[in-house]
C-alpha cells in the first residue's frame, strides 16, 4: 500500500459522510377495531397450516421423491 492509499479513502468517504439521509416520517393511530382472540387463533393457524403443510408433506415423501423411476 501507498502512503496516498489512506488520503485517497478519505478524501473518498468524506464526502458520503456529509450526506443527509432522510428520515421516514412514520405515524401510527390505535385501531379502529379491536381483533379478537377467535380472529388472531384463526389467522395464525391459517398462516402456520399454508406454509408447514406442504414442507411437511414434502419432507414426509422425501423418499419416494429420490427414487428414479
Amino acid at each position: 500500500m501507498s502512503v496516498l492509499t489512506p488520503l485517497l479513502l478519505r478524501s473518498l468517504t468524506g464526502s458520503a459522510r456529509r450526506l443527509m439521509v432522510p428520515r421516514a416520517q412514520v405515524h401510527s393511530k390505535p385501531p379502529r377495531e379491536q381483533i379478537g382472540a377467535l380472529d388472531v387463533t384463526i389467522g395464525l393457524t391459517s398462516c402456520f397450516v399454508c406454509c408447514l403443510l406442504p414442507a411437511g408433506w414434502v419432507l414426509s415423501h422425501l423418499e419416494s421423491y429420490k427414487k428414479r423411476e
